[in-house]
């Protein structure tokens, strides 16, 4: 199909027949015009498929893309080639060069992302309950290469695609822990769920045994715990709310513990604070574990020492910020006899007017309904604003190369959500060490 085994741009095309008039015939080149492009995709031409049902043939596509060159491939490849030929069409779709040819392009479109996946990696990892990336981030920075990635909410895959280039697969409850490449470093910040005692204890009544699969089932932390129970990761690393260790009287925290040490993990955690590395008061807790039947619980990992906090709040702020993100009148006043009221009645609620020079609250998903938390004092006169999500995305150490697709609502809610990237690079930096 291809002259003299020429593939030329349209550009070149016509500077060659230009050059060569009588020697070639215009007809006689063909012209390299990539057959699908990721911008053309979209689910109006999936008419029959709702839009969950796209997003998956989208992240069989996306992970398809960004494994080619790896064992990883093989749990993507089928339903990826499908979609591509439902895409080529039948005229082509039987032809493997042209099969081929479409799959080359677009992973070229994939990798062109402010964070592509690097095409060789120290190791491998999943991002479960991933957000907009920030774990992915971290590691990736380390020399990791992610095979496997899973976040429900739609925003939240937008932004994640924008700066990845993969799509996430969706509701983790609904993907069999079979269909998840093997990997190194297993990374979830999963939600704080109580668990549910009363089936336990009549199973220990009627002399049953019992174990994690009764203890934690109903919760997304079971999800996490049967995807360590059948791909056994030399490692894995979970983020979650300081306050886990208290929640349910200290129940959730024993169960999380107890299931992974059931599953022959030893288990490291400790509470650390953002403020190490950003402008923010942000405590979490950090769970790492190590697979016992390799490493026989001699691992040689310690948590780091973090460095001394030097950031401050003006560090992350914007030059010039539109006037939107000055708070209106009515709620600077609404704000203000709030707070006045719950001082007045002894408690502590209200807004937080964050000093320059100072390190700001917990930023937290709500932050879009009002920004109270952190509010930024302007000049005299003038009321303070909210961040915008830029300074969000800086507060929580993300690099100003990372794209903000989204509008402002959800933009605030998932960098609320996100996790303090380089504290989970810092941390994340000793786990590699013992892989």
């Amino acid at each position: 199909m291809v002259a003299n085994d020429i593939i030329l741009t349209d550009d070149a095309a016509d500077q060659l027949a230009a050059e060569s008039a009588g020697h070639y015939d215009r007809m006689q080149v063909q012209l390299f015009k990539p057959a699908i492009r990721l911008a053309d995709i979209n689910p109006r031409s999936f008419k029959e498929l709702s839009k969950e049902e796209f997003a998956g043939k989208m992240a069989y596509l996306t992970h398809y893309l960004h494994t080619r060159s790896n064992g990883a491939s093989k749990y993507y490849e089928q339903e990826a080639t499908e979609f591509v030929k439902q895409l080529l069409g039948p005229d082509v779709a039987e032809n493997p060069t042209e099969v081929k040819q479409a799959f080359d392009a677009l992973e070229s479109e994939v990798m062109n992302v402010p964070f592509p996946t690097p095409k060789t990696a120290r190791f491998k990892f999943i991002d479960l309950f991933a957000g907009i990336g920030g774990f992915r981030l971290a590691y990736q920075n380390l020399g990791g290469k992610c095979v496997f990635t899973s976040e429900w909410h739609p925003s939240s895959q937008q932004t994640y695609a924008a700066n990845f280039g993969e799509v996430p697969f969706g509701d983790i409850t609904r993907i069999s822990e079979t269909a998840i490449p093997d990997h190194d470093v297993l990374l979830a910040g999963f939600p704080c769920q109580p668990f549910s005692i009363a089936g336990v204890s009549k199973k220990t009544s009627l002399g049953r045994e019992h174990g994690f699969k009764d203890e934690t089932q109903g919760t997304l932390f079971f999800d996490v715990a049967r995807i360590i129970d059948h791909k056994r990761p030399k490692a894995f690393m979970l983020e979650n709310v300081k306050n886990l260790v208290s929640h349910d009287k200290k129940n959730t925290f024993r169960v999380i513990c107890e299931t992974l040490e059931e599953l022959r993990y030893s288990i490291h955690y400790r509470v650390l604070d953002g403020k190490h590395f950003v402008p923010q008061h942000r405590e979490r807790i950090l769970i790492i574990g190590f697979d016992r039947d390799r490493y026989e619980g001699k691992e040689p990992f310690e948590f780091p020492e973090l460095p001394r906090p030097t950031a401050v709040l003006e560090d992350i702020l914007e030059k010039d910020v539109p006037a939107k993100y000055t708070l209106t009148n009515n709620l600077w006043k609404y704000l203000q006899d709030y707070a006045a009221k719950h001082k007045a009645a002894g408690n502590g609620f209200g807004f937080g007017l964050t000093p320059l020079d100072g390190i700001a609250r917990t930023l937290s998903a709500r932050y879009y309904k009002d920004g109270s938390e952190i509010l930024i004092p302007q000049a005299p006169g003038e009321n303070p604003r909210r961040l915008t999500p830029r300074e969000c995305a800086r507060l929580q150490g993300f690099p100003d190369s990372f794209m903000i697709p989204v509008a402002d609502t959800p933009a605030y809610r998932q960098f609320g959500n996100s996790v303090v990237v380089p504290l989970m690079q810092v941390v994340g930096r000793e786990v590699v060490k013992c892989l």
